[in-house]
């Protein structure tokens, strides 16, 4: 059960492993774009693809679907990136249902795990499978694997890296579960520290405002943790007009200096520096609202800034 790509590596290596999957879950097509044009999942996709039985419910107690879904006589279900499940659903199979998730548990459940770890400054995340409860993300842990967070990796990169980490932690988590059927031994599951759970919200636009009046650490993070999905933006206001920019990119350093907090210095040429209370963000890699993202270089010969611009704080 997935929808996005990061759901797709999973199943991918299932397959790979020569796992017999019963049947696909995913979401009903949807339009999408400017030209709303009927999308199909990533994972309904590479499911076709294999030639495997799609499910797409719109309503996950539908008995048309929940019917259909015991007539597969699925002995496991794994979910990466999916919705919530009713208990009707993941307590249908004799081996449980087990939920990949992309943090180290219970730090950050939630719907963006990945973001609010680089938006936090850690230097570290990884993914984590658990049996499926009634509350989001509460369930016993089965297994974990740690990834390092470098200081310029972006939400981006780590998404990947948690999406192979992720796909080789599913594989070891159905052997292990199929090691001990067939050994009778238990299972080992770590219960989750209350004292220690975390959350990770879902993003929403004031999440990816800038706010210079952070240090520039904290800005540096907020960036990447943003890019390149939503991604981090701010307003400047010229004349009658406010211009919106997506920042994707910068690189930071600490200094002092007399500039408000986002003061814009610039030679309009190559490089643009967004001034903050302890240093200065150099911007790299940005866009203009309406524009396509461009190196700063190359939107720096297409727009000028003019002499005592900043950002709005």
């Amino acid at each position: 059960m997935g929808t996005p790509e990061f759901a797709v590596a999973s199943l991918e290596a299932l397959l790979n492993d020569n796992q017999h999957i019963v049947a696909v879950v995913t979401a009903p097509d949807k339009p999408a774009g400017r030209g709303q044009l009927v999308q199909e999942s990533a994972v309904k996709k590479c499911a076709q693809k294999h030639n495997l039985p799609v499910l797409q419910p719109t309503n996950l107690k539908d008995e048309n679907f929940l019917n259909q879904l015991r007539d597969f006589k699925a002995d496991l279900q794994i979910v990466v990136a999916f919705r919530m499940l009713p208990e009707q659903v993941w307590n249908m199979p004799k081996l449980g249902t087990y939920n990949l998730h992309a943090s180290l548990l219970p730090r950050y459940r939630g719907a963006a795990p990945i973001n609010w770890a680089i938006m936090n400054g850690d230097t570290e995340s990884g993914v984590t499978t658990f049996k499926l409860v009634h509350e989001i993300d509460a369930g016993t842990i089965l297994l974990q694997k740690k990834v390092v967070i470098t200081q310029e990796m972006n939400a981006g990169q780590l998404h990947d890296t948690l999406m192979k980490a992720g796909s080789e932690l599913i594989v070891q988590t159905v052997h292990l579960i199929n090691d001990s059927m067939n050994s009778g031994n238990n299972l080992i599951f770590i219960s989750q520290d209350p004292t220690l759970i975390t959350h990770a919200p879902k993003l929403f636009k004031d999440s990816c405002k800038i706010d210079w009046n952070n240090s520039a650490f904290q800005i540096h993070n907020h960036i990447r943790g943003l890019s390149p999905y939503p991604a981090a933006f701010t307003e400047l206001k010229r004349e009658h007009q406010t211009l919106i920019f997506k920042i994707f990119e910068a690189k930071y350093k600490t200094e002092n200096h007399q500039f408000t907090n986002g003061s814009l210095i610039t030679d309009n040429s190559s490089y643009l520096k967004a001034y903050v209370k302890d240093g200065y963000l150099e911007i790299l890699n940005i866009q203009l609202q309406g524009k396509k993202r461009m190196k700063i270089t190359e939107f720096l010969r297409g727009f000028k800034f003019d002499q005592k611009s900043s950002f709005s704080c």
